[in-house]
């Protein structure tokens, strides 16, 4: 069971679909347009989840951004009234709690242990690495046969093999820990389901440790590790650390590799534009509004308040459960304007797709650059490049956490 989005009041006869939504008829990248209409007409009202809870849902980019830098509102999923996605979803909170479901000071200071590696100087260090990776998986997907599955051969393998020699996560083990995320990020997903994979991916980052712990190396576990024979952290929250930074950090930027392909080949005179920059802030910009544009967190940054917080002419009250979707956020028009419009040199830098305050994504220096590297060589080094089906024919995520698409057939 997930979300039923449903709006409380009587007089609201109009059920929308589930939660989250599928996006626009037409317009794969479009927020679903009962976001839109909130967000035109009650933008902070109460829907309807499927636990029969009632939270807040917030449309407005301004409201949203407040929300995200209030202490007064809280990440921890472990709180009653928490909006959970799904069973699924709660079951992996409930049985492991990551920093990101965490508020300060806890929060602070287990985020801390792992910030380094995701500084923006020692990224951008990595970024001849990231580099080659791309070159090198061009080179064996230009070899073999067309049409390829862009997916497959570029979109996942790039930032796992850069999260894995990051974590010191043998890559090899990919197909594993794949399979496993695929499932904590699929909303259809059973809590049976989460719960085995939760516990196969935490038993497997524990066995990691076992062996960092022997032989550290120059790589995050092995950093972990040090902390727990400090005592500065249980050998469980290590674990639950690495499954976290193993899980988000192929899943979330493979799909926007896809999904960002499918928009720009979709809109060819912004594909001109990155493929005949030489000026690297042009690509990063055209990263930024790709992701204002795709948006591909689904489910929402969800919160509890932990005191009465007056807002958007709403007063939301201590206890009540709060959704916040980025989506519709980042199309709304006082911020964006023709936000339907892509548009690669939009300064759509204040987009929320890395959410915002404490909680904004760990690792987003680190998706940007990927993103950066890939667009730009991808469509440098194979000009006509193409969608090898109609675009109605590709098969989204609309049952994921994570939009993107299953794959991505190409040719050229």
């Amino acid at each position: 069971m997930t979300d039923t989005l449903a709006p409380t009041t009587d007089e609201a006869s109009e059920q929308h679909p589930e939660y989250p939504m599928p996006r626009a008829a037409g317009c794969p990248f479009a927020p679903p347009p009962a976001m839109t209409r909130l967000q035109a007409e009650k933008p902070i009202s109460k829907v309807r989840l499927w636990d029969g809870s009632s939270p807040w849902l917030v449309a407005r980019h301004a409201d949203q951004r407040g929300l995200l830098g209030d202490p007064r509102i809280s990440s921890d999923g472990s709180l009653p009234g928490f909006p959970h996605q799904s069973p699924g979803a709660r079951e992996v909170i409930m049985r492991q709690r990551t920093f990101v479901n965490m508020d300060d000071p806890e929060h602070a200071r287990i985020r801390r242990m792992v910030t380094a590696p995701f500084a923006i100087k020692r990224v951008e260090a990595m970024r001849s690495a990231i580099q080659k990776i791309t070159d090198d998986l061009i080179d064996e997907m230009l070899a073999g046969p067309k049409p390829a599955d862009l997916v497959d051969a570029l979109a996942l393998p790039v930032p796992s093999l850069v999260i894995c020699e990051l974590l010191g996560v043998p890559y090899e083990e990919h197909q594993f820990f794949q399979h496993h995320s695929k499932i904590l990020v699929n909303r259809t997903s059973s809590a049976e389901d989460v719960g085995k994979a939760v516990t196969a991916l935490l038993d497997y980052l524990d066995n990691l440790l076992t062996a960092k712990l022997a032989r550290p190396a120059d790589d995050m576990l092995s950093q972990l590790a040090a902390r727990v024979k400090a005592g500065e952290l249980t050998r469980r929250d290590a674990a639950g650390m690495g499954m976290l930074l193993l899980s988000a950090g192929h899943e979330t930027t493979a799909n926007m590799i896809a999904l960002g392909t499918v928009a720009l080949l979709e809109n060819p005179d912004q594909l001109a534009a990155v493929r005949a920059a030489e000026d690297p802030k042009v690509v990063a910009g055209a990263v930024e509004e790709l992701l204002r544009y795709l948006s591909i967190t689904q489910s929402g940054r969800r919160r509890v308040a932990l005191e009465d917080i007056e807002i958007g002419g709403e007063v939301i009250r201590a206890g009540d459960s709060v959704i916040m979707p980025p989506s519709v956020a980042n199309w709304d028009t006082e911020v964006f304007p023709e936000p339907e419009r892509l548009d690669v040199h939009r300064q759509a830098r204040r987009h929320v797709a890395f959410g915002f305050g404490v909680h904004q994504c760990l690792g987003q220096p680190l998706a940007r650059v990927e993103l950066q590297v890939v667009y730009r060589t991808l469509f440098r080094r194979i000009p006509t490049l193409r969608l090898a089906t109609g675009l109605d024919r590709l098969p989204f995520k609309h049952d994921g956490l994570i939009y993107g698409v299953y794959e991505l057939p190409v040719s050229w």
